[in-house]
């Protein structure tokens, strides 16, 4: 009975602080109804969060087809006309897989920044809804199980406001990235964007909350990156151009990018996957630095491309999202996207 009260606490806590916490990168009131108004057959434009004309346009019809005064106002009226996906407010309940409401919308939409893709902003707590969360946990120190609770409710309560910066004349999408230490990748997918996406002077980007504004070059050049990934592929028979472009869409060739999940480096490895090239597949340490980090990054890239035969489709798709995955389930949808975009930097970097 208690855990029950404070989980409802939390909720009138995170109802008044969703608008103020996500002013900058879009509201996740506004999200939420966009989610609703799309699952009644309505198009809002994108899950953004941002109250343009087309979610207006779209809430006004919906009213009138439910035979509510057509304001544009999101009421309680509304939000029982809109069912399963207008309730109850987030935080009101447990959340894990097959939870379905507005909650659960508002939920998705924090999880944006922790890898969670726009396309699964649906209001339908699905296992890259849980994935998502588990980033989320492990970051803020949580039982990283998967399902929103009092503490995770806590927590999405303590978040401080999002960071954007603002496109200037001659940026590029990998100078941004570089200018904050971040993967270009995460910086992608936190705005629902492709790295490949043209950019323009006065576009706004959300920044990774784990972002830092450096001054200056990185600890390692970029010639000397790209001299270790050339050394290495030989070394490996892996194909240079391959592992450039799997480099430079990972971190844009630098050594202090560390992602929201634990991956460092300029391949953005994760720990525990270091770990195993150490171990299993070479018998040493590599160094803790650029360059044992694109040996160990290639070599595993190697045992990607051994593991399927050759497969370089296959091989980035188990590099991302894991090989048995892989095997088990096939290739994720944000899977292909990121093999697209890697592909297309062949050659280019």
């Amino acid at each position: 009975m208690v855990g029950r009260l404070a989980v409802l606490g939390v909720a009138l806590l995170l109802g008044v602080l969703t608008g103020a916490a996500d002013a900058l990168a879009g509201n996740a009131r506004v999200a939420a109804l966009q989610v609703g108004l799309r699952a009644h057959g309505y198009d809002p434009g994108p899950v953004d969060g941002v109250r343009g004309p087309q979610t207006t346009g779209a809430l006004v019809a919906f009213q009138r087809e439910k035979g509510l005064t057509p304001d544009g106002r999101l009421g309680p009226a509304t939000r029982r006309a809109l069912g399963r996906h207008g309730r109850p407010l987030l935080g009101a309940r447990e959340l894990s897989v097959g939870a379905v409401g507005w909650d659960v919308a508002v939920l998705e939409f924090r999880l944006r920044r922790y890898g969670l893709g726009t396309r699964a902003l649906d209001g339908r707590f699905t296992r890259a809804t849980a994935n998502a969360l588990v980033r989320f946990q492990r970051r803020n120190g949580l039982v990283a199980d998967g399902i929103a609770g009092e503490q995770t409710f806590t927590a999405l309560s303590r978040r401080g406001p999002v960071r954007v910066h603002v496109v200037r004349p001659g940026e590029s999408f990998f100078s941004i990235a570089a200018r904050y230490r971040v993967s270009p990748w995460e910086l992608a997918r936190e705005n629902g964007i492709a790295v490949t996406d043209v950019i323009v002077p006065g576009q706004r980007f959300v920044l990774p909350a784990h972002s830092r504004l450096v001054a200056g070059a990185g600890p390692a050049s970029r010639p000397s990156v790209r001299a270790a990934i050339d050394h290495w592929s030989r070394h490996y028979g892996v194909d240079p151009k391959l592992a450039r472009a799997l480099a430079w869409m990972e971190s844009g060739f630098q050594q202090d990018v560390v992602s929201s999940v634990g991956a460092v480096g300029v391949m953005q490895l994760l720990p525990e996957t270091w770990e195993f090239v150490d171990t299993v597949l070479l018998g040493v340490r590599t160094p803790r630095d650029y360059r044992g980090n694109v040996r160990a990054g290639v070599r595993y890239l190697r045992w990607q491309l051994d593991h399927f035969g050759g497969d370089v489709r296959l091989a980035l798709a188990g590099w991302y999202q894991g090989a048995r995955a892989v095997r088990q389930h096939g290739v994720y949808g944000e899977t292909r996207e990121f093999v697209r975009i890697v592909l297309a930097l062949y050659g280019t970097v």
